[in-house]
């Protein structure tokens, strides 16, 4: 088994007339080297056409003794690329004397395994490569997954706090995020579910290879079903963004109906002692202090009595 990075031709031909097995790792090749590439392995030109072309859905195309298998890698976002597309698109070409993966800068995840291969001391089967490179596409939504819970938690803490529109544009970049990701992993799920024999029954690959293939549809289907549950959290926060705002437009509404309450027997006693104000200073109080008794004092004291009412039922503290 060989590990390249480069495709050199006449080491390739070397190694395909002496039936070894090799994995050609390239990143971002051009048009023309993979035109190169293809003519010279003897791709299909469908084949060669949709790896030119980036932007295919996860799928398995067969041709011949050969297989097109195209997957979906999750790339971590950073901080400052708000607008970075979460995918990477991996075209893998499989046949009994080699695979080769087809790949952008971005996904660093192979250049790491390939590393890791290389300096392994322990004899390895063709199988295992060839698990081990789709395992490692696959699992790449892991840690992805594990960054949303997180931020999934963050986001219903600060609803809580004190939502406002940048969380509220923050969940539906989670949601948006979330469909990306699974129009992502159930075309794959569903292609190891059923097209996985066709793997397995390529030339130079062993009869039990489908019991690796198992295990990456195992992941898939943990990954399809975090999704969905991160799907609902992030459902829930918009219920939870919501029912804040309604809230705090509630208590709103509260404060307004308690001054509203409170000046509407200041406004009767106002209007009651400014139309009759001779007459009650002559007939109920005289002197001085009069008017401050009458006017002033009558309106302090509704004041205070409906304060001590709103405190007693309990409608000036906020709800818990």
């Amino acid at each position: 088994m060989r590990i390249l990075d480069t495709f050199d031709e006449e080491l390739i031909a070397q190694l395909r007339a002496q039936d070894e097995f090799f994995w050609l790792d390239l990143i971002a090749p051009s048009a023309e080297e993979i035109q190169r590439i293809g003519t010279a392995l003897g791709w299909h030109p469908l084949s060669i056409e949709d790896t030119q072309r980036m932007g295919q859905r996860p799928k398995l195309d067969v041709y011949g003794d050969g297989a097109l298998l195209v997957l979906q890698a999750a790339i971590a976002a950073h901080p400052e690329d708000e607008n970075d597309h979460p995918l990477e698109e991996v075209h893998c070409h499989l046949t009994g004397d080699y695979f080769i993966t087809v790949h952008g800068g971005r996904f660093t995840d192979l250049s790491q395994v390939r590393t890791l291969l290389q300096n392994s001391t322990s004899p390895k089967t063709e199988r295992y490569y060839v698990y081990k490179i789709i395992d490692v596409i696959v699992d790449s939504y892991f840690p992805v997954l594990s960054d949303l819970d997180e931020e999934i938690n963050a986001l219903e803490d600060a609803i809580v706090a004190s939502g406002g529109r940048k969380e509220l544009q923050q969940t539906f970049g989670l949601k948006r995020l979330l469909l990306t990701l699974r129009r992502a992993v159930v075309p794959m799920r569903d292609l190891f579910a059923r097209q996985v024999e066709v793997i397995t029954d390529l030339a130079g690959l062993e009869a039990d290879s489908h019991d690796y293939f198992r295990d990456i549809y195992d992941h898939l289907i943990r990954i399809t079903d975090e999704l969905d549950g991160y799907h609902d959290m992030v459902a829930g926060c918009t219920d939870l963004y919501l029912s804040m705002v309604a809230n705090r437009q509630g208590e709103t509404s509260k404060q307004l109906a308690i001054i509203a309450s409170i000046f509407l027997p200041l406004s009767f006693l106002t209007g009651f002692f400014g139309m009759n104000f001779d007459w009650s200073i002559a007939h109920v109080l005289s002197g001085p202090w009069s008017f401050f008794l009458l006017g002033i004092g009558s309106m302090v004291i509704s004041g205070a009595i409906m304060w001590w009412w709103f405190r007693r039922k309990g409608w000036t503290g906020n709800d818990e």
